[in-house]
């Protein structure tokens, strides 16, 4: 099952990848419907740190625990786009109905200099189906936070 984003945001394709590699970029988007807290001794870092292994707890606006999560981002470049891949997967609780997980996240500098973002999760298991207007839904949230979000970042 897939669910994809295609935007235009107001800001730097820069911008935008360093609000992706940031634990608060992912909280802005979630947030208020899901909240994400570091299981790790140090806590959520600055910033994601590649190819290593970082656990979170997520919960429905913070209060409904929703299940563990295992994040593990790696890069990837295409021509001029920068691609951010998580490749972890959900571990326990509501989340845990997906049996795969896949998160690819692009940016890509426009002519006007602004951001062309693209976004595609793709999930499998057996509540996939189910889950997709869920997902659907909170995938459209994602879209109006992230543009909320490129305003406030340089379009430099």
């Amino acid at each position: 099952m897939r669910v994809t984003l295609r935007l235009v945001l107001d800001c730097s394709a820069d911008a935008a990848w360093e609000a992706l590699r940031s634990p608060a970029g992912l909280q802005h988007t979630a947030g208020p419907f899901m909240h994400v807290r570091s299981l790790e001794p140090g806590g959520l870092p600055d910033r994601w740190a590649l190819d290593e292994d970082h656990r979170v707890a997520t919960s429905l606006f913070g209060v409904l625990p929703a299940g563990e999560q295992r994040i593990h981002l790696h890069e990837e470049r295409r021509g001029t786009a920068r691609i951010l891949v998580d490749s972890g997967a959900p571990v326990t609780g509501l989340l845990a109905m997906f049996s795969s997980w896949k998160h690819r996240m692009a940016v890509a500098p426009t002519a006007d200099g602004r951001t062309l973002y693209r976004d595609r999760l793709d999930v499998g298991g057996p509540g996939a189906l189910l889950a997709w207007p869920v997902l659907w839904a909170f995938w459209q949230w994602r879209a109006h936070r992230l543009r909320q979000m490129a305003r406030m970042l340089p379009l430099v």
